[in-house]
C-alpha cells in the first residue's frame, strides 16, 4: 500500500476478517518502531501489509523472506507509481516466487500501470467496476461548486466560503506541505479548530491528529493528497480543493470522501484564472457539471450569521419555558414602554454584535472574470488595445507576477529525497539554459521528482540543457510533463 494510514486501515480489516480463522497480520510501515516489527515478523505471520520503502528495508535486512509467499496484492498501484515507488515495487516483486498469484488494484489504468501488469502478471483477468450513477432525474449527493479567485485573495476567499458553509467537518486539500502548514495557521487564527496532515510529520503526530479528527475535536483537516490517501472518516460534510487537482481522477478521489452512505455532501474548488481549463477537463472526464459561483459578499456573510443567530434562538425557545423564566422579568419591564417586536430585534442585534466582537473588518473579495479560449481555427481578432494573449489569462511565476507567454511544465526526475530545492532548479535553468529567472514559473517538489513551469518557446532548450548537466551531483531524467501536455491539448 502507498501510505502508513492505509497500511493501518488494511491491517485492521485483515485482523477483523481473519480473526475467526486464526489468521495473523503484521502492518509494516515507516515511522513505527522497527524493533516491534522485527519481533512480530520473527514470531511468524500469515499476512504482511507494508509500504514499499519499509518492505524493501526488511527484505535487505533479511527479516522479511518472500520465498514462501503465495499471493501479492498491489493496492492503489497508480498512487504508488505517482509517489515514485516504481523501482521499489520492481525490487519487491522480483523477490517473490514466480508461481505466486498477483492482484493489482488501481483507480486508473494509465500506460505505466499496464506495463507493470504485463511484466509481473501472468495472463491476468481484467475486472472493471464502473462508478455508481444516480437514477435518472435524481440529484447527485455531492453538490459541486467552484469559485474563480486570484491567488492574492485565495486564503481570504476560503475563509469567507467556510464561514458561510459552516461545515461540520471539512477536508481541505493542498498541493504542498508548506501550503498545508501556512493554511492551518491562518485558519486557526480565524477561529477554526484546524489540524495539519502531511508526509513531513512523524507517525506519532499523524496518529494524534487522526484521533482528534475521529473524536470530533476538530473542524478542518488540512492535508496533502499523499498523507490523506486511505483515510476513512465518517461524517465529512465538505471537501475543499484549495488547488485544482492535477488529474481528474484525483478530484474524484477527493470528493468521494463526502456524500457517503446516502448523506449529502459539498465539494468546493478554488480555481485560479489560469486553472480554468483544468476544471473543464474534470467536467469532461466526470461527465458532471461543476457550478461556478461568486465568492460570498460581506452582505452574504452577515445574512448567514443572522441565520445562525435565528437558529440559536429557535433552539433556546424549544428548550421550554423554564429555561427562559429568569429573562421574562427584563422583557416584561421593557414591554410596558416598548413594542415586543422591537425588544426582540434589539436582543438579536446585541447577539449578532457580540458574535462579531473582536473580528477584523471584512473586505469585499473582487470578482475574477475568465474568458473562454476560442477553438483553434476560430480565433477572432482581438479587441482594440488587447492582444489574443490577454484572453487566456496571465500565467504567474513563483513570485506571483504575470508571465506574459504560454507555458508548459517540465518533469525533473529528482525531488525532496535527493535534497533538491527550488533554488537548485532555478539556478540550473538560469545558468545552463541562459534563461532569466523571472521567466521561471511555479515549482512543485515531491519526494522523488519536481515539476517546473517554463516558457513554451524555451522548453526544448531548457530540457536539453538540464539533460547535459547534473542536479545535486547526479544526471536525472528531464522531459516535458506528459500529464500537463495532455490536459492543455485542445
Amino acid at each position: 500500500v502507498p501510505t502508513r494510514e492505509l497500511a493501518m486501515q488494511v491491517g485492521e480489516a485483515v485482523h477483523k476478517y481473519g480473526k475467526g480463522l486464526g489468521m495473523r497480520a503484521v502492518p509494516v510501515y515507516g515511522g513505527q518502531d522497527i524493533r516491534r516489527q522485527l519481533r512480530a515478523l520473527e514470531r511468524g505471520t500469515d499476512v504482511v501489509i507494508a509500504t514499499p520503502g519499509r518492505a524493501l528495508d526488511h527484505i535487505r535486512r533479511k527479516t522479511l523472506a518472500l520465498g514462501g509467499v503465495r499471493a501479492v496484492v498491489l493496492d492503489e498501484a497508480d498512487e504508488m507509481l505517482d509517489m515514485g515507488f516504481a523501482e521499489d515495487l520492481e525490487a519487491i516483486l522480483s523477490e517473490a516466487p514466480k508461481t505466486r498469484q498477483t492482484a493489482l488494484f488501481s483507480a486508473t489504468l494509465p500506460p505505466r500501470i499496464r506495463e507493470l501488469a504485463e511484466r509481473h502478471l501472468n495472463d491476468p483477468a481484467r475486472v472493471s467496476i464502473p462508478g455508481q450513477r444516480g437514477e435518472a432525474g435524481t440529484m447527485p449527493r455531492v453538490r459541486q461548486i467552484a469559485y474563480i479567485v486570484s491567488r492574492a485573495h485565495k486564503t481570504a476567499a476560503l475563509g469567507r466560503v467556510l464561514d458561510v458553509e459552516a461545515p461540520a467537518l471539512a477536508f481541505v486539500f493542498c498541493r504542498t506541505r508548506t501550503e498545508v502548514d501556512e493554511l492551518t495557521e491562518t485558519l486557526n487564527g480565524r477561529g477554526y479548530r484546524s489540524e495539519a496532515l502531511h508526509g513531513g510529520m512523524s507517525q506519532e503526530q499523524r496518529d494524534r491528529v487522526m484521533r482528534r479528527v475521529r473524536s470530533n475535536a476538530t473542524d478542518l483537516l488540512i492535508a496533502t493528497d499523499v498523507a490523506a490517501r486511505g483515510l476513512d472518516v465518517e461524517h465529512v460534510s465538505h471537501v475543499v480543493n484549495y488547488d485544482v487537482p492535477s488529474a481528474a481522477e484525483a478530484y474524484v478521489h477527493r470528493i468521494g470522501r463526502t456524500g457517503r452512505a446516502g448523506r449529502e455532501g459539498v465539494a468546493i474548488t478554488l480555481v485560479e484564472p489560469r486553472e480554468h481549463r483544468l476544471l473543464r477537463n474534470i467536467e469532461h472526464v466526470t461527465k458532471q457539471k461543476i457550478e461556478i459561483a461568486t465568492v460570498p459578499t460581506v452582505a452574504d456573510l452577515r445574512a448567514r450569521r443572522l441565520e445562525l443567530t435565528r437558529g440559536s434562538l429557535e433552539e433556546a425557545l424549544l428548550e421550554g419555558e423554564e429555561s427562559l423564566e429568569a429573562y421574562r422579568v427584563v422583557v416584561n419591564a421593557l414591554a410596558a414602554e416598548y413594542d415586543v417586536v422591537d425588544i426582540a430585534a434589539a436582543a438579536v442585534k446585541l447577539a449578532d454584535e457580540r458574535a462579531r466582537d473582536g473580528e477584523t473588518a471584512e473586505e469585499e473579495i473582487p470578482d475574477v472574470q475568465v474568458r473562454e479560449r476560442a477553438p483553434r481555427g476560430d480565433r477572432r481578432p482581438a479587441a482594440e488595445g488587447r492582444t489574443p494573449r490577454d484572453d487566456r489569462g496571465p500565467r504567474r511565476n513563483r513570485r506571483d507576477r504575470p508571465l506574459e507567454f504560454d507555458v508548459t511544465r517540465v518533469y525533473v526526475g529528482a525531488g525532496r529525497k535527493a535534497g533538491v530545492r527550488p533554488g537548485d532548479l532555478v539556478g540550473a535553468i538560469a545558468n545552463e539554459a541562459r534563461v532569466d529567472s523571472s521567466n521561471i514559473g511555479a515549482i512543485e517538489i515531491a519526494d522523488r521528482f519536481a515539476l517546473v513551469e517554463v516558457p513554451e518557446a524555451m522548453a526544448d532548450r531548457i530540457i536539453d540543457a538540464l539533460r547535459s548537466t547534473t542536479i545535486k551531483g547526479k544526471r536525472v531524467t528531464v522531459r516535458r510533463d506528459r500529464d500537463f501536455e495532455a490536459r492543455t491539448r485542445d
